[in-house]
């Protein structure tokens, strides 16, 4: 069964975003870690406190990184074996897209607003997208 190219491009558009996400990141964070005066060598162990000289926004960046290695890995797992199993189809490219778009609009929330209740709602769609997607696939392996 030929796979449809087609619906593995929001995999890779989340990939480049992560890779965006990870120079955003080292951007703004060793500035920050200069400014602060924290020695690299003290930031090799998250809980070692420095952190907290860090300004919340420049951690929001790392934050949200560390996310978009989270629940995509999920993303990621089921579109391949979309892909790989026959599944795929326009419906699942535009869910995927969905995905993809809401995840990207989670980093900007997250990283530009303070409010948690903005990103959360943001995250639940981008959940529901995924949710929407495995019934999708489980519908079609079943049926």
């Amino acid at each position: 069964m030929p796979i449809n190219v087609e619906f593995l491009y929001p995999v890779l558009a989340l990939v480049v975003w992560t890779l965006v996400m990870w120079l955003w990141m080292y951007a703004t964070r060793i500035p920050a870690m200069q400014k602060a005066q924290i020695n690299p060598d003290d930031a090799r162990h998250p809980g070692s406190g420095y952190n907290d000289r860090i300004p919340p926004n420049i951690r929001a960046v790392a934050d949200n990184y560390n996310h978009l290695h989270e629940q995509p890995t999920v993303f990621y797992a089921l579109v391949f074996f979309a892909a790989l199993t026959g599944g795929g189809d326009n419906t699942a490219t535009m869910i995927a897209w969905a995905y993809v778009g809401l995840r990207i609009l989670h980093s900007f929330v997250q990283i530009l607003s303070p409010k948690v209740t903005l990103r959360f709602g943001v995250f639940v769609l981008a959940s529901l997208a995924l949710f929407v997607l495995a019934g999708k696939e489980v519908l079609r392996i079943l049926l």
